[in-house]
């Protein structure tokens, strides 16, 4: 089989999705289109370079619709025989995107593929689309559907993590991405955006609050308590599913869960052959990919068993794996994960993440492929994985081995 290997990644820089945020006057579609031109011009791609445009996307609506990638490929500077497809894995797909692209690469459908997403959450918000899955009692009585802040919670209270747990993994994500930023370490790959007159607006992740400290994040209330308790709440949902559960301990908040932004991120894919004939230098191997369907209450577990399924299918044992990302959507989901292999936290997440940077659905996947490669490089690892939790209950995940 043809291997896999990516090029590039670069992403845009992460901006807080509300009115105020620096990104907000900018539309899913010119974002994604600035990241596009930018892969281009530090590829030099001319003409029908790539075969597809693959496109990550959650809340495919208003402007978000309309299969947004290839409307991205035509208000770019690429050739307008590029198509683009827009995909939905919720949290993952930015994390599917690259996946898609490594695997019609290999099965030598096209000798190259631009793979990302985008999501603009100040300007269409999470939810809009009204999703089956929530609003439909028909599929949400019998899965038990709760909110993913319920399943955050639940995860906590059967895995045993306290409220000074979750503020701890906090605390160091704020931490490590602040070290992270102070050392330049994604300059390689954030792409300054621009405004419609061409002048920048955001060079830097805007939702970090590096002075976060556990006495800032213990003055917070649960975030999710309410929902959870107020009858008829969604903790007696949970509790219908889980009887062994005395009671959900409600632990995060707005300071350890991910943060609502808006930001793009894209990677560029191809065979060996399309390197050498472009005068480009692949950087990592795209080993292995794999996704999987779990429980859709608590949700947010996917990170584990798709993980064991990566080892199941690669032979690999965890300790195999030099570096983790490890999406933040929740302080637990990354305490579950750290759990369940024995992971040291000095191996996941070591520039910190969505807890510090935020979490824009569609690009996230995506964007900590980039960052799990920037790592590997720079502090000359070999293997890396990433994987993300997904809303209704999976997994997916991302094996890269460096060339």
């Amino acid at each position: 089989m043809t291997e896999a290997y990516i090029y590039d990644a670069i992403r845009s820089p992460r901006g807080k999705g509300r009115k105020d945020g620096a990104l907000h006057e900018v539309t899913a579609m010119r974002l994604s289109a600035q990241i596009l031109n930018a892969l281009k011009d530090r590829n030099g791609l001319e003409g029908h370079a790539v075969e597809d445009v693959i496109w990550g996307n959650v809340t495919q609506v208003m402007e978000q619709g309309g299969c947004l990638a290839r409307t991205a490929v035509l208000a770019s500077d690429l050739d307008q025989a590029i198509p683009g497809l827009s995909i939905n894995r919720f949290c993952a797909s930015g994390l599917e995107a690259v996946n898609i692209a490594a695997n019609q690469t290999r099965g030598g459908a096209g000798q190259a593929y631009i793979a990302g997403g985008v999501e603009m959450m100040g300007r269409v918000a999470m939810g809009a689309d009204g999703a089956a899955i929530a609003v439909d009692p028909s599929v949400a009585m019998n899965t038990y559907f709760v909110p993913q802040g319920i399943s955050a919670d639940i995860i906590a209270t059967e895995y045993g993590f306290s409220r000074d747990d979750c503020d701890m993994l906090a605390v160091a994500s704020q931490q490590r991405a602040k070290a992270a930023w102070d050392d330049g370490r994604f300059k390689n790959s954030i792409i300054a955006i621009k405004d419609q007159n061409g002048l920048p607006i955001l060079d830097h992740d805007e939702y970090m609050r590096p002075s976060t400290d556990m006495q800032s994040l213990g003055g917070l209330n649960p975030a999710f308590q309410a929902m959870g308790e107020v009858m008829p709440g969604f903790d007696a949902v949970a509790l219908m599913k889980y009887p062994h559960l005395e009671k959900i301990n409600h632990v995060h908040h707005a300071g350890n869960s991910s943060g609502i932004v808006d930001g793009a991120a894209a990677l560029l894919i191809g065979t060996k052959e399309f390197g050498e004939a472009n005068g480009l230098k692949p950087r990592a191997r795209i080993k292995h990919t794999a996704k999987i369907g779990t429980d859709p209450t608590i949700m947010l577990t996917g990170p584990v068993p798709v993980t064991e399924k990566v080892l199941a299918e690669t032979g690999m044992a965890i300790s195999d794996i030099d570096l983790f990302e490890v999406n933040e959507a929740f302080s637990s989901v990354v305490l579950r994960f750290m759990q369940a292999f024995d992971v040291d936290h000095d191996k996941v997440n070591v520039n910190g993440g969505s807890i510090a940077m935020g979490h824009p659905l569609g690009a996230t996947g995506a964007m900590i492929v980039g960052t799990l490669l920037d790592e590997m490089e720079r502090s000359d690892k070999e293997t890396g994985l990433a994987t993300l939790c997904v809303a209704s209950g999976m997994g997916a995940a991302t094996v890269l081995e460096r060339v």
